[in-house]
């Protein structure tokens, strides 16, 4: 019975305060800050405008850098960063050149992003950093140095053809990639705060779901795949979108120049441990929202109508349902809280597919409006679709004057919360506990059930035969459900 589904579930972000100090406390983006403010008119640049050789040992020195072996590439790396973000601008030195009528060099001046990051909005930082994440993407899927430094012409251009690579494929690689670890963090059954072994990553790219023990030709797949993404992974934490356990080097020469998958006894975390940061679920969110992909935020649909909200959560988890409406509520404060229930109410109403799980999740956030809402389910009493709702809730606060239903709305009711269950996918063990306790309050349910004047009766009746412990309630659903079909034809 279930209607189209988001394809992600809902994530839980940080403010966004909170993401723009994690996004200025980024390695990368504060070196290429310090950077940004150290350059001036004196500071020299490559056609490309990179700084030159000569100028990379006082970019390190101002980043305190010291002695380290790679402080030139980490100088290097932060300042293109500058550049891409604009932090910096450049004037090209052939540019210059022309206008100084000599030999004059590329120019650098402060770039009006970097102002930006100190008076800007959190908005206006996470947008650079987010310039910045594309950046560093581009160069964790650009090929190494190393694969290319042969192919270089006399003139500097890179005979891509001659390399074997599809930076189309290499993006798509690592998207998929990162797209597998954004789902591994928001699954309910997931690591939580727990990073990803690199093994289970690489394989959840190579690996086909339905192989069982994977061959000697996927494990090669797989293990080419680890050191892969090592190496994207290197490139990406200090933009602050992961935390990651590098391969152990000592694998590579134990085993040769690739590391093998781990076996059962062996510590997996020696083969990489990845895990995204609150920053890494915002970066990667906002790139599968430019890319089209449904990846919904709590918090969303707070400002939205009941309808959206209910149609929103339908398949939420339930703690991030709960969160969901209690912001939504929020937004609305205790003297709405009538008209709040009122328009939730309003909202649950339909003869759609979805709409019994709408009025279940109406039921649920009726439960959080408090005692306040009493007004507004007192009036729908009469409904016939939210009369039996109505009930109920009024019933669990122990409310007098409770008007006893109709045996009609009984049935109703019966089916519509099993429809919505059905509809949820829910617990298969509370669902047939539900069946067999509904038919077991009812003597003669399937006599009556399916005369029931509701959409899914003979769906609900079905599933009922499928559910039901006892052989003989089981054949009596499938006789009613034959009986609703009929009736439905007719």
């Amino acid at each position: 019975m279930s209607a189209e589904r988001p394809s992600l579930p809902p994530v839980r972000l940080h403010t966004e305060a909170e993401l723009a100090r994690d996004a200025l406390a980024a390695p990368l983006l504060a070196r290429a800050v310090r950077l940004a403010r150290w350059a001036g008119p004196a500071t020299r640049v490559g056609a490309g405008g990179e700084l030159v050789d000569a100028q990379l040992p006082d970019a390190a020195r101002h980043l305190g850098l010291g002695d380290d072996e790679d402080a030139a590439a980490y100088a290097s790396e932060a300042w293109r960063l500058a550049v891409d973000t604009g932090l910096v601008d450049v004037e090209d030195p052939q540019d210059a050149d022309e206008a100084a009528g000599g030999d004059a060099e590329g120019t650098v001046t402060a770039g009006e992003n970097l102002a930006l990051l100190t008076s800007g909005s959190p908005q206006d930082v996470l947008a650079i950093w987010l310039d910045g994440l594309e950046a560093v993407h581009a160069d964790a899927t650009a090929p190494a140095f190393d694969d290319f430094a042969d192919l270089i012409g006399e003139d500097g251009s890179v005979d891509f053809d001659a390399l074997d690579w599809d930076p189309e494929e290499e993006a798509e690689f690592l998207d998929g990639v990162l797209g597998n670890l954004y789902l591994l963090t928001l699954a309910e059954a997931g690591p939580a705060d727990a990073p990803v072994p690199l093994p289970a990553l690489a394989a959840s790219m190579v690996v086909p779901e339905d192989m069982g023990e994977p061959t000697d030709d996927v494990l090669e797949q797989v293990s080419e795949a680890m050191m892969r993404l090592d190496d994207q992974f290197r490139v990406l934490e200090p933009i602050g979108i992961v935390e990651y356990r590098p391969v152990d080097e000592t694998l590579l020469t134990e085993e040769g120049e690739e590391a093998t998958p781990p076996a059962d006894d062996e510590d997996v975390t020696r083969y990489g441990m990845v895990k995204l940061t609150p920053l890494g679920l915002y970066g990667i969110r906002e790139r599968m929202l430019e890319a089209g992909v449904d990846a919904p935020a709590v918090g969303d649909l707070a400002d939205k109508g009941a309808d959206a909200l209910l149609d929103g959560i339908a398949y939420y988890p339930e703690e991030a349902a709960r969160t969901e409406v209690g912001l939504w509520l929020g937004r609305r404060g205790a003297e709405g809280a009538v008209a709040a229930a009122a328009e939730l109410l309003g909202a649950a109403r339909g003869a759609d597919r979805r709409a019994p799980l709408r009025r279940l999740h109406c039921q649920q956030a009726l439960a959080l409006v408090g005692p306040e809402a009493e007004p507004a389910v007192r009036a729908v009493l009469g409904d016939p679709e939210l009369g039996g709702l109505a009930r109920v809730w009024l019933a669990e606060r122990g409310a007098a004057d409770v008007p006893a239903p109709p045996e009609a709305m009984i049935f109703w009711l019966a089916v519509d919360t099993i429809a919505a269950q059905l509809d949820a996918d829910g617990d298969l063990d509370e669902l047939q506990e539900l069946v067999e306790g509904l038919t077991g309050q009812h003597s003669g349910f399937f006599d009556e059930a399916w005369r029931v004047e509701h959409p899914a009766t003979a769906e609900v009746l079905e599933a009922m035969s499928r559910l039901h412990g006892d052989r003989g309630a089981a054949k009596a659903a499938r006789k009613a459900a034959y009986k609703a079909r009929s009736r439905q034809k007719g």
